[in-house]
């Protein structure tokens, strides 16, 4: 299939909604643009204004449907739910999008496409998104710690005078402030970042903070977090079509590795058009799986907390 043939849908029409939808059109991904929201006056001038649009993007069309017309679709990118404030963290988010995730999910159990879990906290969305709707492991994919391995790499990028593109750092686990830095096995054109002349521990403390800390310091100068998650979902759907095989930090419920199992959690996975098939055990130094673990624990806590 080309990406000229296909349908892509988002429910959920906020902020994040449209700057997927924004990042979407203007990199081509899709020739048909589906938006839903529970308030269908607000996707339906959604739909209108990017439509108008249409002479600056590649050839698209853009509705506002129906929540049973996603069911068409070979994607549907679920960004509803409510926004984080300042003083709390992804997880205090749980209880109000959990219920949200699960009345969408129950209309998707016969979907044959791929599912993208936008909303915080993604993990145990996914996993709830999963579980609700009971499709397969690998056609649910959160998008995880794709941005704070986007963040990590500009900061990186920053710090170093590189471009974050030749910089191959990960963080993996939760998408929040468990999240880990791989820091032993981060490298610059084939030199690892911590023989890096003038790289220092305290270097590495300072920029995981900085990254752990972002969205809490977007939230609080705008409201929320939109534009870079719009990017990091527009690319996810643009390799999933294509079938990429490409090596991303994304969340899906785990199945293979038995420590980590009955939960979604970022790990590095080749996603392809099938999905997120394969999921790799990274090597990890002691305190690296040491961190992994409370990870780990955040999130099967998070999800023993609420009736899912």
């Amino acid at each position: 299939m080309s990406l000229s043939e296909t349908s892509v849908g988002i429910i959920g029409t906020g902020s994040v909604g449209t700057s997927v939808a924004i990042a979407l059109l203007t990199a081509g991904v899709t020739k048909e643009l589906l938006l839903h929201d529970k308030n269908m006056n607000r996707a339906l001038g959604e739909a209108m204004d990017l439509a108008h649009g249409s002479s600056f993007y590649p050839s698209a069309t853009v509705r506002a449907v129906a929540l049973e017309e996603m069911l068409k679709t070979d994607v549907v990118i679920i960004t509803a739910g409510r926004n984080g404030r300042a003083d709390e963290s992804r997880l205090d988010l749980l209880k109000d999008n959990v219920a949200i995730m699960q009345a969408i999910a129950t209309n998707f159990s016969d979907y044959k496409g791929l599912v993208i879990i936008v909303s915080n906290p993604v993990d145990v969305l996914t996993y709830t998104f999963q579980q609700a709707s009971g499709l397969p492991p690998e056609r649910v994919i959160g998008t995880g710690t794709m941005l704070d391995t986007a963040r990590l790499r500009q900061i990186l990028g920053r710090e170093l005078n590189l471009d974050p593109r030749s910089i191959h750092a990960q963080i993996i686990g939760e998408h929040g402030d468990s999240e880990i830095p791989l820091w032993s096995s981060a490298t610059l054109g084939g030199i690892t970042l911590r023989h890096w002349q003038h790289w220092t521990k305290e270097k590495e403390i300072a920029v995981a903070d900085e990254v752990r800390n972002a969205a809490y310091q977007i939230i609080q100068n705008k409201g929320s977090t939109n534009h870079a998650i719009g990017l990091v979902t527009a690319t996810l759907v643009k390799w999933l079509l294509r079938g990429d095989r490409r090596i991303l930090t994304i969340s899906r419920v785990q199945t293979g590795i038995s420590d980590w199992q009955n939960l979604a959690i970022s790990l590095p996975t080749i996603v392809s058009r099938t999905g997120a098939t394969q999921v790799l055990e990274p090597a990890l130094d002691d305190a690296e799986r040491a961190a992994l673990e409370q990870s780990v624990t955040v999130i099967r806590q998070a999800i023993a907390s609420v009736p899912i």
